[in-house]
């Protein structure tokens, strides 16, 4: 199974910070988050690491990592970006996003989900959001689930029923070999044929990953909530730097 880490955004939010540097590159620690990421991969047995890398690429240096350039980040979004790595999905992959760091648990509960489309999901998610002042609760990723499967994910959505769980997609998927192919098969029917808006997006090729998955989800399939409740730490703004480097170590 191959590890797709996503790092070809701008990260302007972080001002100074990434003006010249990738968000991935920043270090938590002595250690950027993207050293992080490769290192919890390979201990727990993934060797394939696909890195996507737009702005600023000659600032990476990792070694026995494939690198896979956007060249047209600033033209679309999360989805396009991940999907210049589409020949490298077909055996089943995990993917994460480069803003995020987590402690190895979080990689091992990932790994563990039998299934064929899983995402990672944080039921506590809330906490995160104290005296976070520059990230603003309404735009965490949210997602119902119940009975364990997928019900919505998009942002500032609440749960109404008794039976449905509200969590935040922490930014980590991964799909067995049958659900590559059903993302892949997907994707390009959407690329050849749609036209207009796509979910929250105002076209297809401005989509992000999440508005996909709910596409899939409307379609009938089933995608699944992995339980995440291990430490983690999404990473937008200086203010989410300072945290992270208080929480992981």
């Amino acid at each position: 199974m191959n590890a797709i880490i996503l790092s070809a955004g701008s990260a302007t939010r972080l001002g100074e910070l990434t003006k010249e540097l990738p968000k991935g590159l920043l270090e938590i620690n002595g250690k950027t988050i993207i050293q992080r990421q490769i290192e919890i991969y390979r201990k727990n047995g993934i060797e394939n690491i696909i890195v996507i890398v737009g702005p600023h690429s000659d600032k990476y240096s990792f070694e026995d990592v494939l690198y896979v350039k956007d060249d047209e980040y600033q033209k679309h979004e999360v989805l396009g970006s991940l999907m210049k790595s589409s020949k490298h999905m077909n055996e089943g992959f995990i993917m994460s996003y480069a803003d995020i760091v987590f402690e190895e648990k979080v990689i091992q509960d990932i790994l563990s989900f039998k299934g064929d489309i899983g995402i990672g999901i944080d039921f506590d998610w809330e906490k995160n959001y104290e005296d976070r002042k520059l990230h603003p609760i309404e735009q965490a990723d949210n997602v119902i689930v119940k009975d364990g499967k997928i019900q919505k994910i998009r942002k500032n959505i609440s749960a109404k029923n008794n039976d449905e769980l509200l969590g935040e997609f922490i930014g980590i998927i991964k799909l067995s070999k049958k659900g590559s192919e059903i993302f892949l098969e997907r994707y390009a029917k959407l690329k050849d044929s749609h036209v207009g808006e796509f979910q929250d997006a105002n076209s297809f090729e401005k989509a992000y990953l999440t508005d996909i998955l709910q596409d899939l989800i409307d379609l009938g399939h089933k995608i699944e909530s992995i339980n995440i409740d291990k430490i983690w730490q999404e990473i937008d703004t200086p203010e989410d730097l300072l945290t992270a480097r208080k929480k992981i170590k």
